[in-house]
């Protein structure tokens, strides 16, 4: 959550229950320019500052200056630019005039790699954040690591009605957005204002030379809804070939997966792969139009990324938060 100079905020911290105190804070810091380090935790009070929903969290509330102009420009080149990065903070430490020291880290090593970096770029690596505890003179600094991964992707192909309202749903989600259709007819940038880019091209064609090209990771998510043999065929052999490929779903009813399944057994794709394929496409939740069907294969990749059984959550016991999932 950043406090600008004119008191506007923009971020949140909890979504309510906290932002208002942390808004003081935060308005207090830009004046002192004295780091803190906020805990909240659970109030029973009615007029205290707690979390109603339970649990604890830790906010430290730093003033941004002029030394950190360079740090925060490389960030938005970096963002601008789609590459992953790492913010290391140093959050706590015996030498207080350290707190607040921030260094920005590439997922390349450099010569000046020195313990921080090395440890920032270990969990830039995993796609994790955290804190880490480090040796100091006269104890231990505490370093808050936050990694900034570019969009995922949401490759879609076909451009009917359906792809979209899939595209916009992917793009409120943010995933950066290609549709891709081998028919210049249909595959119009005008119809398609939520797609970042829109190919004309087959698809197996497009897919595999992004494949070779090192755009497609474990974060991409394939949707094909072409409904056509002729192109989902071709495009289901790469992409279930690719076991880097996070989901793959394919519109079509019981009826039309049966035979795509023959088809592809046909082909040469050997079991596994097929098992892959999330076909019929989408969580069942009864919808019909284009939009309800967006919803259900977005709600489908969520599941099938964090491990979730898709059901009620007030038909299940325990904790509505599972641990933090990256990508």
């Amino acid at each position: 959550m950043v406090v600008l100079p004119d008191g506007s905020v923009t971020g949140s911290i909890s979504n309510g229950c906290l932002d208002a105190d942390v808004y003081e804070t935060a308005c207090e810091t830009r004046t002192s320019g004295i780091p803190t380090t906020k805990r909240y935790g659970v109030s029973d009070d009615p007029f205290g500052v707690g979390l109603s929903c339970g649990g604890s969290v830790e906010v430290f509330v730093r003033r941004l200056g002029s030394r950190d102009l360079p740090w925060l420009t490389a960030a938005a080149e970096a963002v601008a630019d789609g590459r992953a990065f790492a913010v290391a903070t140093v959050v706590a430490a015996p030498d207080r005039t350290r707190i607040g020291d921030t260094v920005l880290v590439g997922p390349a090593p450099e010569v000046c790699d020195d313990r921080v970096t090395r440890s920032a770029r270990a969990l830039l690596a995993s796609g994790t954040s955290g804190t880490m505890r480090l040796p100091d003179s006269g104890g231990c600094r505490t370093v808050f690591v936050q990694s900034v991964a570019p969009p995922p992707r949401m490759i879609i192909f076909g451009s009917g009605d359906y792809a979209i309202a899939l595209s916009r749903q992917s793009a409120l989600l943010g995933y950066a957005v290609t549709i891709c259709d081998a028919r210049p007819v249909f595959a119009d940038a005008a119809r398609l204002p939520d797609a970042g880019d829109v190919i004309v091209q087959w698809p197996h064609t497009y897919l595999a030379a992004e494949a070779a090209a090192g755009r497609v990771d474990g974060r991409t998510a394939v949707a094909v809804l072409t409904h056509d043999p002729k192109f989902d065929v071709p495009v289901l052999r790469v992409a279930l070939g690719l076991p880097e490929v996070g989901y793959i779903g394919v519109l079509g009813s019981r009826r039309t997966h049966e035979d795509r399944l023959e088809r592809l057994r046909d082909a040469g794709v050997p079991p596994e792969q097929l098992d892959r394929m999330c076909s019929p496409i989408g969580l069942d939740l009864g919808g019909v139009t284009p939009a309800e069907l967006a919803v259900s294969v977005t709600a489908e990749m969520i599941a099938l990324r964090t491990g979730a059984s898709g059901a009620r959550l007030s038909q299940l016991p325990g904790p509505i938060h599972r641990a933090s999932a990256t990508g």
